[in-house]
């Protein structure tokens, strides 16, 4: 099924509204939603919103959060989501961020309590479509072993970058610490298709290429990805006194409490280090100078990281976005959710 991106935002804001959140708060989870389907990153898409109305529904997104916004130095704050929704909360953080590094060079704010936000990749581009660079992190419930571990410890602790360029140029890219998404394990199965031995382990630590005995997720480059899980849980997790590593919330159990998650949004102001027009004069040339390397046999074009999301997001604005025939339905329909998600074992069959 194919959507204009308006009318996808109209239908999930609705959906949202009647699941018992303000407009307001419907219609900025929507924007984060959109952006993820329109840059193909449908994981956190619209076939989100089922999961966040069984939760609002059952109290564990708070529908009426009282946000806090708490100065903590001339560049440093906390944000109090209250357990409401993360993408909101998330988004006004970043806002804030924003205006101390204008004013400062930095901002740094801490986003506390809030539920879970979507893709990252929206919030810093926030940041560099307003010509500053912007760099959000945040920890997610355990589904990855520790390198050398046969059970999970970590999240999938995505990391997410951006930066202006000249123009209208951004480069962005928003990644997973682990070798590849838990969607496409799921694509796997859906296709009974094997997987890479490099993507995931079963309930013995050992790696398999059966997506059906998936029992946890691989970090990227063994000890490398390793490492860079164990920073983000640290950054959005121990340096604001939340729950870090293995007692970070569940996204499927408990779904009547709030999931007391966190994200760190890092904003630097290009003007204090260096000519703001060199800077973007040289992030442009970046992006062209990658893509004139010569390919790899296999390959038809580097591409810089992220092109490819951003040139699918300006074919699906103007084209629509394809969302899934049974996602649709469930938006249109009176449905506000089926009791689908409480207590779902992530993994299973």
């Amino acid at each position: 099924m194919r959507v204009s991106k308006e009318k996808l935002h109209e239908l999930i804001k609705n959906k949202l509204n009647k699941a018992g959140l303000t407009v307001e708060h419907a219609d900025g989870i929507a924007d984060v939603l959109v952006h993820a389907d329109a840059r193909g990153i449908h994981s956190h898409g619209a076939m989100r919103v089922e999961y966040y109305a069984e939760r609002i529904a059952k109290g564990g997104i708070n529908a009426n959060p009282h946000f806090q916004f708490e100065k903590t130095g001339p560049s440093t704050a906390t944000f109090d989501g209250d357990n409401g929704a993360g993408h909101v909360a998330a988004k006004q953080a970043m806002d804030e961020a924003i205006k101390m590094a204008k004013e400062n060079g930095v901002g740094v704010v801490g986003v506390k309590r809030i539920s879970h936000s979507g893709a990252l990749s929206y919030f810093v581009k926030q940041a560099s479509e307003q010509g500053l660079v912007g760099i959000s992190v945040c920890q997610s419930d355990p589904m990855v072993v520790p390198y050398g571990g046969a059970e999970p410890y970590y999240g999938t602790n995505p990391i997410a970058f951006s930066a202006p360029g000249e123009n209208d140029d951004l480069i962005t890219f928003d990644m997973a610490t682990t070798v590849q998404a838990w969607g496409k394990i799921l694509h796997a199965r859906s296709k009974n298709e094997t997987i890479p031995e490099t993507w995931a382990v079963d309930h013995n630590g050992e790696p398999t290429t059966n997506p059906f005995d998936v029992s946890a997720l691989l970090p990227i480059a063994g000890p490398k990805g390793y490492g860079l899980m164990m920073m983000v849980d640290v950054l959005s997790g121990v340096l604001l006194g939340l729950p870090f590593g293995k007692n970070v919330s569940s996204m499927y159990h408990d779904l009547e409490k709030g999931r007391e998650l966190g994200q760190l949004h890092i904003v630097i102001n290009p003007a204090f280090f260096t000519d703001i027009d060199m800077f973007k004069q040289n992030i442009s040339q970046t992006m062209k100078e990658l893509n004139a390397i010569k390919p790899a046999p296999g390959f038809d074009q580097v591409y810089y990281p992220g092109q490819r999301s951003a040139e699918r997001e300006r074919r699906y604005n103007e084209n629509g976005i394809d969302i899934v025939d049974d996602i649709y339905d469930y938006l249109v329909s009176d449905t506000i959710h089926n009791n689908a998600y409480d207590h779902k074992d992530p993994f299973a069959k």
